[in-house]
């Protein structure tokens, strides 16, 4: 039996900046993840994604992020069980929580906070008759190494952020970028709508609405793709192309999770975000994407500030008796939980006993 005083059910960046919080705290965590490595859809799906909303870092890849979480929670030394998917939990008497993974892994803990992300998920495919006789040949739903597309020619299809974001990034790989959306409007961030309307006229995207592709070609290998108009718009085209990237979204799904006795709300689990992001279930938090309440937004720095105060409100569930006042942090020696001093952050609080 693991034991921890926070188990984080996912280790993508909320789960992992929650041990950080919790660290300050001298609160110990331990982490579960079905990936086999930290980082969460950063690390699986799009490490080498740029990424432009962290505080003080104009620009910064996914990949990075993840390294440079890990190197800020090493002092606080947590536990991590990668591979495996937490199945059940139970409640304990004394109002602990025993958490199963599908490999028999047990951990037991005061607190459990679920940052589980978009949850366990799969990539949304056009309905093309023969999609699957080119899927790892030419066809992919997700880009994981970009370089793979260095100098070749490359479709992209779809109108939110990740086609927007991967159209501009390859447009400096891939020896010619096409953009094919079903409208003339795109779901994604203004910004990266100018962006891509920036490198269309300077000749280094081509963008095709409202258009869709409707067809494969190739023996053995993708070698073209026929798009049609839509909307009423006359004609069709055949493009000599190496990679076809349907980047549609991913379709989630909570698992094991969805019969754990939550509160689920279109796919998510609604929390108490007027307090501590509590969920209908005492001493059991979501954070991250993997939460739901009224104007929440999908941002990572949105799962930084959920982190924050799921940490104090654990603590004062484990330290009922004790009074916290959280003042600042600066920046000092900090003694890890093997006792040895190292240069980290540390909380300047206030505790009444």
């Amino acid at each position: 039996m693991i034991e921890t005083d926070i188990l984080i059910i996912g280790a993508g960046p909320t789960g992992l900046f929650a041990v950080f919080e919790a660290g300050l705290l001298q609160l110990k965590c331990h982490l579960i993840d079905a990936l086999p490595q930290a980082g969460g859809q950063c690390s699986e799906i799009y490490p080498k994604k740029p990424i432009y909303d962290i505080p003080g870092f104009p620009e910064i890849l996914a990949g990075e992020l993840v390294d440079n979480l890990m190197e800020q929670i090493k002092p606080f030394q947590p536990g991590f069980t990668l591979g495996e998917r937490a199945d059940t939990i139970e409640k304990l008497e004394d109002g602990s929580f025993v958490v199963t993974t599908g490999k028999g892994t047990k951990h037991h803990a005061p607190i459990v906070a679920i940052a589980g992300g978009l949850g366990s998920f799969e990539p949304r495919k056009p309905l093309l008759e023969n999609l699957a006789e080119y899927e790892d040949k030419g066809v992919a739903y997700i880009i994981k190494d970009p370089e793979i597309y260095r100098d070749k020619k490359v479709i992209i299809s779809g109108g939110g952020d990740s086609a927007l974001d991967w159209s501009i990034f390859l447009a400096d790989v891939a020896s010619e970028v096409t953009l094919v959306h079903r409208r003339n409007e795109f779901r994604g961030a203004l910004d990266s709508v100018e962006k891509v309307q920036q490198l269309k006229n300077q000749g280094k995207i081509n963008l095709i609405t409202p258009a869709e592709v409707v067809a494969l070609h190739g023996d053995g290998h993708l070698t073209s793709v026929t798009i049609q108009k839509v909307g009423g718009e006359p004609g069709h085209m055949v493009l000599e192309v190496d990679n076809f990237i349907p980047l549609f979204g991913l379709s989630p799904k909570l698992g094991p999770l969805a019969d754990w006795g939550l509160e689920i709300e279109k796919n998510a689990i609604k929390v108490d975000n007027t307090l501590d992001y509590q969920t209908n279930i005492p001493g059991v938090y979501a954070i991250g994407d993997v939460n739901t309440y009224p104007g929440k937004l999908k941002l990572i720095l949105c799962g930084f500030h959920e982190a924050t105060l799921m940490c104090q409100s654990a603590y004062q569930r484990i330290f009922p008796d004790k009074k916290y006042v959280m003042k600042y942090t600066t920046v000092g020696g900090v003694t890890g939980f093997d006792g040895s001093r190292k240069e980290a952050p540390k909380a300047v609080v206030k505790t009444i006993d």
